[in-house]
């Protein structure tokens, strides 16, 4: 098992950037599939983007392509995501979560591990 935690949320004014972090503990970071979610009040979570165990291949929702970028650092254990240029529409609870899939995954089934979530509130 991995544990999760998730930092780097909080108030950000649409069109400025924010980083967030995930720092993980337990078995073998390289060894996942890592991703970020986030959910709005009211709806259900959704994948938001994915990176492979090296690093070399990622996926992200349409919303938010040309704008997050995702990557790991695996000698430090961390997943990070960049957020430039948010919008308000992005207000969420951020989940990064680890899948044991070999190849990068949208599905939140298919991951097994989450953080307990990071707040990101952007003003318009």
């Amino acid at each position: 098992q991995v544990q999760l935690v998730e930092s780097g949320g909080g108030l950000v004014q649409a069109g400025g950037s924010l980083r967030l972090s995930c720092a993980a503990s337990g078995r073998t970071f390289s060894s996942y599939v890592m991703g970020w979610f986030r959910q709005a009040p009211g709806k259900e979570r959704e994948f938001v983007a994915g990176i492979s165990r090296n690093g070399g291949s990622t996926r992200y929702s349409d919303s938010v392509k040309g704008r997050f970028t995702i990557s790991r650092d695996n000698a430090k254990n961390t997943l990070y995501l960049q957020m430039n240029s948010p919008k308000p529409e992005d207000t969420a609870v951020y989940y990064c979560a680890a899948s044991g899939t070999v190849v990068v995954t949208t599905a939140p089934s298919l991951f097994h591990n989450w953080g307990q979530g990071t707040q990101v509130n952007v003003s318009s």
